[in-house]
C-alpha cells in the first residue's frame, strides 16, 4: 500500500508507518473537505447565501488536519531542521541528534496527550459547543488525541532507528 514508508521497516515499525501514512492521508481528506466548505460558502455568498458556520468547521478541520500530519512528519524526518549547523557533521553525530530530537518529540507528544485529554474532558463536562452549528467542541479533540498517540509511536520508531544507526 505505502511501500516507500515501509521499504526499510518490518514488523511493528512497518505497521506504525502504514497507520501513520493512512492517518495523514485522512488528514488530507479533512483539509480538502474544509476547502470544499469554504468554496461552497464563498460561492453561496455570491449567488444566494453563505454556508452557516463555515468558519467553525474550518477551525476544527484545520486543527484536526495539522495534528494528523505531525506523526507523518516525524516518521519521514520531514520536520523543520536547521541543517546549516549540521551540514558537515559525520553520520553518527547526525544519528545521535535525530535520536535526541525523536526523544524530545516523544516527550512533547506524551505531555500533549495528557493535557489535551484533560482539556477534552473539561470541554465535554461543561458542554461547550460552537456558536452557530452547536457542534460539541470536544469532538475535535478525539482525532487530535489519536494523532498525538500516533506521534508517540512514530517518535519511538524513529528514536530506535536513529539509535540503531549510531551503532552501525
Amino acid at each position: 500500500m505505502f511501500a516507500f514508508e515501509t521499504a526499510h521497516r518490518s514488523g511493528l515499525p512497518a505497521a506504525v508507518a502504514r497507520l501513520v501514512t493512512a492517518w495523514a492521508l485522512l488528514g488530507g481528506v479533512v483539509l480538502l473537505a474544509v476547502v470544499a466548505i469554504n468554496v461552497v460558502s464563498v460561492v453561496g455568498a455570491v449567488v444566494w447565501k453563505p454556508f452557516p458556520g463555515d468558519f467553525e468547521l474550518t477551525e476544527i478541520g484545520v486543527a484536526v488536519a495539522v495534528f494528523a500530519f505531525l506523526p507523518y512528519c516525524q516518521l519521514t524526518d520531514a520536520n523543520v531542521t536547521a541543517d546549516i549547523f549540521t551540514a558537515r557533521a559525520p553520520k553518527p553525530v547526525l544519528a545521535v541528534l535525530r535520536a535526541v530530537a525523536a526523544l524530545i518529540a516523544f516527550g512533547f507528544a506524551t505531555i500533549l496527550v495528557w493535557r489535551m485529554y484533560l482539556g477534552m474532558l473539561d470541554q465535554k463536562e461543561y458542554d461547550y459547543t460552537t456558536a452557530i452549528l452547536q457542534v460539541p467542541i470536544w469532538w475535535g479533540f478525539v482525532p487530535i488525541l489519536i494523532s498525538l498517540a500516533l506521534l508517540i509511536a512514530a517518535a519511538a520508531v524513529t528514536c530506535l532507528e536513529a539509535l540503531r544507526e549510531t551503532r552501525a
